[in-house]
């Protein structure tokens, strides 16, 4: 089940090999394991995908592309989950990550208000980088290990559940045609 899924939902190699943000990494982009789908590498690109959504850094998915071909996980998995965070997503994550982080340092709210330009970066983030980036790392690394484990123990549910419909078949098969 998670495989045929995900192999529906995903868009082809070829496509994702010629997309112009990654070209930069040419042939290593030619090696079959980053476009097997297993549950190790479909685990993988999760953990991968996961971790650098949540990481505030330009160009996300070249860096989850460049920690794919590392660890030789599903590229196009990996990639295509930096977009949790989105243009839409991005100011309520980005505000739960400077929370998250807050709490865990024990450190006094600060008020400001957030601005998409370079006297907001200048004077506010650097007020609130301490915070912000602790929360960002917590919620990456949360979010990294729970992706893992759980399309782990999804795709072995998944091939149990297989194995014992073709068990029950197998099994009313031979009944079949003892009668």
């Amino acid at each position: 089940m998670p495989k045929r899924f995900l192999r529906r939902v995903l868009p082809d190699h070829a496509r994702v090999r010629e997309h112009r943000a990654l070209q930069f990494f040419g042939t290593l982009l030619h090696d079959p394991n980053l476009w097997h789908l297993n549950r190790r590498s479909a685990a993988g690109a999760f953990a991968v995908g996961l971790f650098m959504a949540f990481v505030p850094i330009p160009f996300q998915m070249a860096a989850a592309a460049a920690l794919a071909i590392l660890f030789r996980v599903n590229l196009p998995i990996a990639v295509v989950l930096v977009w949790i965070t989105n243009p839409l997503t991005m100011p309520a994550i980005f505000f739960t990550a400077y929370k998250l982080g807050q709490w865990v340092l024990g450190t006094p709210p600060m008020v400001f208000t957030f601005e998409l330009s370079w006297d907001w970066l200048i004077t506010d983030m650097l007020r609130i980088w301490r915070p912000f980036l602790l929360g960002c790392f917590l919620m990456s690394t949360t979010a990294s290990a729970t992706g893992y484990v759980v399309i782990r123990v999804v795709w072995r549910i998944a091939v149990l559940l297989r194995l014992r419909e073709r068990r029950i078949a197998r099994l009313a098969r031979l009944r079949r045609d003892r009668d």
